[in-house]
Order: C-alpha cells, then structure tokens, then sequence
C-alpha cells in the first residue's frame, strides 16, 4: 500500500490515471497482503433493503432520545466546542461534497463513538443522495454493542485502536477502568461485521478492520498481550498496525504543585513534580520490537510497515 500525504489540494483521482498539478507530495510504502486477499468490492450499506434502513433510522432517532450526551441530562455542564453544527442531513452533503469534488477514497469518521445516532442518520441520508465510496469508522474501541450494532451494515472499514491491557493503567491514562473488557467487546463485533481487511484490485482498502497499537513507553508487556488475545480471539489474518510515534503531549511531563512531607498545616512544604513521569519520553526500538516479536509468535502476520521496494498499491 502507498500512502500519500496530502500537503496541499493535491488530489490522486479515483481512475489512479494522473494527479493534478501541485506541489510535491511525500510517499511511502508500506506492505500489503498476498493477492489472494483481494475480492470485488460492493459497499456494505448496499446490502440494506429500504425496510432494514427504515428500520435503522428508527432505532438511531430512539437511541439518540436516550443519549446520555443530550442536553437535558447534561445540564449545565460546559464542553469544549471547536468547530460548527450540522444536522445529519447536512452532514450527509459534505459527504456527497467530499465524492463528488475531492475525488476522495473513503469517507473517514475519526472518534464519532459519542454522536453515533447522528453518524447513522447522515449515512442513510447520504446513501439517498448517491454516496458509493466506503465509510471508515476510526474508533478508540470504547464503544457500546448498542451504537456499533446501528452500524452495522452501514460501515466498511473499522480503524479500532487496542491501547491498554491493565485496568490500572487504563484508570490512570485514560480515566476508564473497563477500557479493556469495553475494546474487548467492541473489537470483537466489528470484526463479525467485516471481517479481515481486503483491498480492491488496485490495492485500494475496501473493507475490513485494521487495528492499531501505539506502543507506550515502559507498557511492552501490555502491547504484548494485546498481540496475543487478538490471535487468539479476532483473528490471526487481522490487519495491525503497531505504531511507534508516540510523544510526550497535553499534560504529560507538565508540572503541578504537591505538598511534601506529612505537615498540613500552615507549617507545611509543597514543591513540584512532573505529571505522568513514567510516560515522560519516546518509545525505545527495544520496546517496539518485543511487541512486534510477540505479535509474530502469537500467529498474526499482516503489519502496516515501511517497505524499501515500490509498490503499486496504495490508500
């Protein structure tokens, strides 16, 4: 696969035949599949009779009654809000927008897992309006059966992220205890929807589920179980991407006052120390290898990684 880093309007079109004319564009390959895992590609909500998608706009606008995110339930609790409203309808035209004009490959939702009924509702409307190119669904895994079973039909590719393994580390990183039983869960029913990524003949992702794993300083030993469950209870033909960018951010490494010693009163001493210390740097290659390692013992052999040779496929 070849994935092309957009630095400006630069666009492939979807015949793969030229590129318009723009600056220079970065590339790098990555390793692809044998060709036995290729197959026709027929998008999955085309699959739903018009009853079933009547049916799935019935059971989005009931789940979103029941949000626990509406408004009223919320009260006056403040979010940060960046960016603008859309009604799904509206929604839906940016996707027919994005089709027709940007000449895209996929329509891709990055962690919409809190605004699922919404998803839903722009998909079968945008269905309406002629969308064809597969919707990719890029989740941290922390989702309910409920919303991912409105999905169901409705998108291709799944881009699950598998974090942590420990409940205390997903306590202290993620503020989430059941993060793992809830990936668990969750990982397994996207793979019952779409199975094993597979690609179009001309190396296009088409349907699937490609999971990630970003490996943390000091949690090897995690990465190396997440490898094993997921051979033994996915997939050992799953799609992984154990990734290695990982970098300090947002509140890691910033310092916050503590008090020191064991006085309270007025007596006693604060100083400072620095947040999440033990994530406080980069991943080690030696690290990133004993996860990659066990991914390998424990049976799963398709990975997302650099590849010298060029190669004639791509994302």
């Amino acid at each position: 696969m070849q994935i092309f880093t957009r630095l400006s309007h630069r666009i492939l079109s979807p015949t793969h035949n030229h590129i318009s004319h723009g600056p220079l564009i970065l590339k790098r390959f990555i390793g692809i599949p044998p060709a036995f895992l290729l197959d026709d590609y027929i998008p999955r909500y085309n699959l739903l009779s018009p009853i079933e998608a009547s049916k799935k706009r019935s059971l989005a606008y009931a789940h979103l009654r029941e949000c626990n995110l509406c408004p009223r339930k919320c009260g006056d609790i403040a979010h940060q809000r960046n960016g603008f409203d859309l009604t799904p309808e509206e929604l839906a035209e940016w996707y027919i927008k994005l089709q027709q004009e940007g000449n895209v490959h996929n329509i891709n939702l990055v962690t919409p897992e809190h605004v699922v009924p919404q998803v839903v509702l722009s998909i079968l409307a945008a269905r309406d309006m002629g969308l064809r190119i597969p919707i990719i669904y890029n989740t941290s895994s922390y989702d309910s059966l409920d919303s991912l079973k409105l999905l169901d039909g409705l998108v291709d590719i799944y881009l699950p992220d598998f974090k942590v393994w420990k409940a205390s580390t997903s306590k202290r990183l993620l503020k989430a205890d059941d993060y793992t039983p809830t990936a668990m869960e969750s990982i397994k029913e996207m793979h019952r929807q779409v199975g094993d990524l597979s690609f179009t003949s001309d190396g296009i992702a088409k349907k699937g589920v490609l999971l990630r794993h970003l490996v943390m300083p000091g949690k090897e030993d995690e990465g190396r179980e997440i490898m094993r469950w997921l051979a033994e209870n996915v997939s050992r033909d799953l799609y992984v991407h154990i990734m290695e960018q990982y970098h300090p951010d947002a509140h890691v490494g910033k310092k916050r006052r503590v008090r020191m010693g064991e006085g309270e009163g007025e007596g006693g001493k604060t100083g400072q120390e620095v947040r999440y210390a033990e994530i406080n740097r980069a991943v080690r290659d030696e690290e990133l290898g004993s996860v990659r390692d066990a991914a390998v013992q424990a049976g799963l052999w398709r990975f997302c990684e650099v590849n010298e040779q060029n190669s004639a496929f791509h994302l």
